[in-house]
């Protein structure tokens, strides 16, 4: 599975604003604006790290997911959420010759955390040997940082303030996460079922 983002983030719906009153850093003067791209880099980390941990895609943008394999023969989780939009559904062949189904052959099965995709008439369409499938998606929450579900957005501050303070720190792990960014991404974290005493 390959997941491809074809379209950044515009740098003018970034809450570059918001970060820097997060961060309690001073206005009205005529530097405001020099530290503007050492910002956008930690928040655009910050928001992949949480995108990433919750499979939550926080802005609308498209994607193209490739697979050699279909999970079921009728059924594809999509590997983030929310899922707005199918554009195409292309099977590509060992010669790379692609065949673009209609977009209106497919639905989305809707759900908060495991989206999926399914064929209007019940199959997927068979994948050739050697050969893989593209579906061209528009995954997100919002277009703008206000919509972001409010729990997500105080974790990519958190986050973002995390790596700008200790942007000079070498001791850190890449798994250092700060306190509080856990407890607020939690509930999106994939729920795993187990059987307990021969029963589920």
């Amino acid at each position: 599975m390959i997941l491809i983002e074809e379209n950044k983030t515009p740098t003018a719906v970034l809450p570059i604003d918001h970060f820097k009153e997060h961060l309690r850093m001073g206005s009205g003067f005529a530097e405001d604006t020099l530290q503007n791209q050492v910002l956008e880099g930690y928040l655009r980390a910050a928001i992949s790290s949480i995108e990433g941990r919750t499979g939550q895609a926080l802005y609308a943008r498209n994607f193209v997911l490739s697979l050699s394999e279909w999970q079921s023969a009728d059924r594809q989780v999509f590997p983030l959420a929310p899922v707005r939009s199918i554009f195409a559904v292309t099977v590509v062949n060992e010669a790379g010759v692609g065949y673009a189904y209609d977009s209106t052959d497919f639905k989305i099965v809707e759900d908060s955390y495991r989206p999926a995709l399914r064929s209007v008439d019940g199959s997927l369409p068979t994948i050739p040997d050697n050969g893989r499938v593209e579906i061209s998606i528009n995954a997100g929450s919002a277009e703008v940082w206000s919509d972001v579900p409010p729990d997500l957005a105080q974790a990519v501050l958190l986050m973002a303030a995390h790596y700008y303070e200790y942007r000079n720190d070498l001791a850190l792990g890449q798994g250092c996460t700060p306190f509080g960014v856990t407890a607020l991404i939690e509930r999106y974290r994939p729920m795993r079922l187990s059987m307990v005493g021969g029963q589920s």
